[in-house]
């Protein structure tokens, strides 16, 4: 497990400024040493939106004696010393943003005198990327040539002066899409939302991995790796770039596929004049037809193509210095469209688009989509309990919620970062900052029980999730949930209505310990089942997967014949390539049912019971030292009291395919204890004094 800090760092009751962070300091070092961190999220150098000159600023920039006495540091001697800590600091890269902020300059324009907050002082300006292109002002930056000595030229062949204006995603009418979550409603800076799809937007993100590993990070954090994806909540990206791409894509499919009307206009075809002639001025989320889904098709494997060539050539810069480099990258929810870049990454920093209090099946969905690397997740303001959960840390309340949601994410086979001022969105002035005890405790008992968190589970049921079967649900109803309230600046409350969660809500209501087994497309990324990885489940759901792959419905199959039972879900179909699913659906080893809330019932009897609690998670992981430990979340919660509603004796049974002889109980801030256990056939039954937050049961 990497436990991570979301060191943005932003100030608390101020706007959380993109994309540069607040200036570094050694104090924040010690923080990260009482929070037992390995690793940083979102920590420094984030300035190359702004332009590259701004982004050697923040990593070598002159820091004054006056901020020295205090222990500000540049980007640069930040890194150093964390590594020095055994800390991993990242560089973020914001793939999606190109800013300009209003500034005033000295009557020399040789010093800034205010940029983003005015003063009202000195010549009033612009800077960001247009101004470093167009060298306008060569006392304060190098030159955009010292950076691309022969310049940069688009695709179309024409020499690039605008990069701001060249890079950026357009709507249907050309008019460039803005990047309105990060901008603050009361301050004049503007951010283009910037195109991973042009060619010209890559070698600049280049020309800035190249600084950051100059400047000595341990690895580079890719945000907002959607590319145009991330556009279709403002209806898609008609840019030159994506629509040249988009009418190749469509060309090459086979023509059984493509309806009449759209293979007849494919000479000359423009899906944004399609769509107007048609009267309409975005792509359809709300109704996706064959044109929109095809779209989305295409946008995954673009993105998929654009980040390995970003990740590749960062590794690959770094390897010609003779660093190694590690690769991460903020995927979001895990949607279907960020699996193929999961191959590419060494490490997972999902900021989660919607937290919520309780969450078990998303985080055992998380962990799955991480395979074996490491997932450190981040709190997302915009949908979900952040807002109100910092309001009750600001006035001394709520500190179960968080101690149960930071034990939650670690229990269910990932890890929450510890959130160091971290992002609070662009309308809400304010950061958040973990509460500084508790959080020792918390991460000194990750710290100290390390053998408890592994990827190996003895959980006895599987949930599958099919990438191709979600992925364009997932990608029209996650772009309508994406727009922001204009006033709130918050997203939609997200309602899935999946039957893939609402499988995982009831397994979890119901005590199943259960895994996730992703079903990936086998296009972008290895379609990876077996037989042979399915054996260790008594029971395998499977909801609504409708686009299975061959070798997935042979996988099943085998499974059954194996003795495996199967609970179908709703549709059970093969994709685009005709594959039958008839041998699933007729094998006696299947039940087909017709809603997710029935599942944890078709799943027969808990493989853990805790009749004390009617609302917990629990989790049953191998431990690297070979024994059996069951995690176990309480979320029942006194709000009157302000505090998790804890439970003494409680009697816990356990079915387990192994012995077990007695138990000893972990709960942090306190000594482990062993307790005896009483055996009948393969349930063992055991009692905890006390259950608060959660607490480990190591089985021996």
């Amino acid at each position: 497990m990497e436990r991570g800090v979301y060191a943005q760092g932003w100030y608390a009751r101020q706007h959380n400024y993109h994309p540069s962070r607040p200036a570094r300091r050694l104090k924040m070092l010690d923080d990260f040493t009482d929070y037992r961190a390995t690793m940083l999220t979102w920590p420094a150098l984030g300035g190359g939106g702004i332009s590259l000159p701004y982004l050697e600023q923040e990593a070598a920039g002159e820091i004054p004696a006056r901020f020295r006495f205090y222990g500000y540091v540049t980007d640069q001697e930040f890194n150093h010393a964390c590594s020095e800590r055994g800390i991993k600091a990242f560089g973020v890269i914001f793939l999606m943003q190109g800013w300009e902020f209003p500034a005033e300059l000295s009557e020399d324009e040789d010093e800034v005198l205010s940029l983003n907050e005015l003063r009202g002082v000195g010549k009033r300006t612009r800077l960001g990327l247009r101004e470093f292109t167009q060298n306008t002002y060569p006392r304060l930056w190098n030159s955009y040539e010292s950076y691309f000595p022969g310049g940069l030229r688009n695709s179309e062949g024409d020499v690039v002066t605008d990069l701001w204006e060249e890079c950026c995603s357009r709507d249907i009418h050309g008019e460039a899409l803005r990047a309105d979550w990060l901008e603050c409603p009361d301050r004049e800076h503007i951010c283009h939302l910037m195109d991973t799809n042009n060619p010209v937007w890559r070698e600049y993100v280049k020309a800035v991995i190249r600084i950051q590993v100059d400047a000595g990070v341990d690895g580079i954090q890719f945000d907002e790796p959607d590319g145009p994806m991330g556009s279709l909540k403002y209806g898609g990206c008609f840019c030159k770039d994506c629509m040249k791409g988009f009418t190749a894509y469509l060309r090459s499919l086979p023509a059984r596929q493509v309806p009449a009307d759209v293979a007849g206009a494919l000479d000359d075809f423009h899906y944004g004049r399609w769509l107007l002639a048609h009267g309409a001025d975005r792509i359809p989320a709300e109704n996706p037809d064959f044109l929109a889904r095809a779209y989305v098709t295409f946008v995954r494997a673009r993105n998929a193509a654009n980040f390995h060539e970003l990740a590749s050539y960062a590794r690959e810069y770094a390897a010609r210095a003779g660093r190694s480099l590690l690769i991460s990258a903020n995927l979001y929810d895990g949607a279907p469209w960020h699996d193929p870049l999961a191959a590419d990454v060494d490490v997972l920093v999902p900021e989660q688009r919607h937290t919520l209090y309780r969450q078990p099946g998303w985080m055992r969905y998380i962990a799955a989509f991480g395979g074996e690397k490491p997932v450190t997740i981040s709190f997302n303001p915009y949908g979900g309990i952040l807002p109100a959960l910092v309001e009750e840390l600001n006035d001394g309340r709520g500190i179960d919620r968080y101690r149960t949601m930071m034990y939650e994410a670690a229990a269910l086979g990932a890890n929450m970062s510890v959130p160091y001022g971290a992002w609070m969105g662009s309308v809400i002035e304010d950061a958040m900052y973990a509460p500084h005890n508790p959080t020792k405790v918390i991460q000194g008992f990750l710290a100290d029980n390390e053998h408890f968190y592994t990827r190996s589970t003895v959980n006895d049921t599987a949930v599958v999730y099919s990438m191709d079967s979600n992925l364009h649900d997932e990608a029209f109803g996650g772009a309508v949930q994406a727009r922001l309230d204009p006033v709130t600046g918050r997203r939609g409350e997200a309602h899935s209505s999946s039957a893939f969660f609402g499988a995982t809500d009831a397994l979890a209501r119901a005590q199943h310990p259960f895994d996730v087994v992703i079903f990936h497309d086998g296009v972008l990324r290895e379609d990876d089942v077996t037989p042979e990885r399915l054996r260790q489940y008594r029971h395998l759901v499977l909801p609504d997967c409708w686009a299975l792959s061959g070798g997935q419905v042979d996988a099943v199959a085998g499974y059954l014949d194996d003795g495996g039972r199967v609970i179908v879900i709703g549709d059970l179909r093969g994709g685009d390539d005709g594959t039958s699913t008839a041998r699933i659906l007729e094998h006696p080893g299947t039940r087909v049912v017709a809603s997710a809330r029935t599942v944890a019932d078709d799943a027969g009897d808990a493989q853990v019971e805790i009749k004390a609690l009617t609302d917990v998670a629990v989790n049953l992981q191998r431990t690297s030292r070979g024994t059996v430990a069951l995690h176990i979340v309480n979320y029942e919660y006194d709000d009157a009291l302000d505090r998790t509603a804890a439970v003494d004796n409680a009697e816990v049974s356990v079915r387990l395919p192994e012995p077990v002889t007695r138990v000893r109980v972990h709960t942090p801030g306190e000594e482990p204890y062993e307790g005896a256990v009483s055996t009948v056939g393969d349930r063992f039954t055991f009692t905890v004094r006390a259950l608060s937050s959660y607490l480990v049961v190591e089985l021996l």
